[in-house]
C-alpha cells in the first residue's frame, strides 16, 4: 500500500509539474503576442481621429490578439487583448483612457477564441478557413462595428453615423485578409512547433 501511495504522489507531482511548465509556456506566449500586438498596432497601422479622439484603426494590430483567442484559447485572448491595449494607451494616447475601450479589446480576443472551441472542441489546429472566417468576423462586427461606436458617441459625442460606415469597410478589408494570415500561420511549421508541441 505505501509503494502505491508513493506512485499516486509521484504521479500527482509530476502532473504539477507539467502543468505549471504549460502555465509558464502560455504566460510567454501572451506576452510574445501583447508585444507584438503593440509593435503592429503603432507600427502597421492607420489611425483616423475624429474630434481628437481615435475614429478608426486600420491595420495588424488586433491580429495577435485574434490569434491568441483563437489557437491559445479565450482567456488568452482576452489577456492579450487587454494588455495590449493598456499599454498601448500608455505609449501612445490618443483621448482620455477609458476602460470600455479595453473592455472591447479583450473581447476581441475571447470572442473567436470561443468560437473556435465550440466549432472544434478544444482543437484549434483543425478550423478549416470558413471556422477562421466566422471567427474573425464576430469580433469585427460586435466590436469594431457596433461596440466601439455606441461608446464613442455616448462618452465623446462622436455620432455613430460618421464613425460607423469607415468601420463597416475596416471590417470588409480585414476580415478576408486575417483569415487568410491565420490558415498561413496556422500552417507555418514553426507556429505550429510553438503552438502546438505541448499538446502532443
Amino acid at each position: 500500500m505505501i509503494t502505491d501511495l508513493h506512485g499516486k504522489l509521484l504521479f500527482c507531482l509530476e502532473e504539477i509539474a507539467i502543468e505549471k511548465r504549460l502555465n509558464a509556456a502560455l504566460l510567454a506566449r501572451v506576452g510574445l503576442l501583447c508585444a507584438l500586438s503593440v509593435v503592429m498596432t503603432r507600427l502597421l497601422s492607420v489611425r483616423l481621429a475624429i474630434g481628437g479622439v481615435e475614429a478608426v484603426r486600420l491595420g495588424l494590430g488586433k491580429l495577435p490578439i485574434i490569434f491568441a483567442g483563437i489557437f491559445l484559447g479565450p482567456l488568452a485572448g482576452g489577456l492579450v487583448g487587454g494588455i495590449s491595449d493598456v499599454v498601448g494607451y500608455m505609449l501612445s494616447p490618443m483621448g482620455a483612457y477609458m476602460p470600455h475601450f479595453t473592455i472591447g479589446a479583450a473581447l476581441t480576443g475571447i470572442l473567436p477564441g470561443l468560437a473556435i472551441n465550440i466549432a472544434h472542441r478544444n482543437h484549434p489546429e483543425e478550423a478549416s478557413t470558413a471556422s477562421l472566417f466566422v471567427a474573425v468576423l464576430i469580433p469585427m462586427v460586435l466590436i469594431t462595428v457596433l461596440y466601439t461606436p455606441y461608446f464613442q458617441e455616448s462618452l465623446f459625442g462622436l455620432s455613430r453615423a460618421v464613425t460607423v460606415p469607415p468601420r463597416i469597410l475596416e471590417a470588409v478589408i480585414i476580415t478576408p485578409v486575417y483569415t487568410f494570415l491565420l490558415k498561413y500561420l496556422k500552417k507555418a511549421p514553426a507556429v505550429r512547433q510553438l503552438l502546438f508541441s505541448d499538446r502532443s
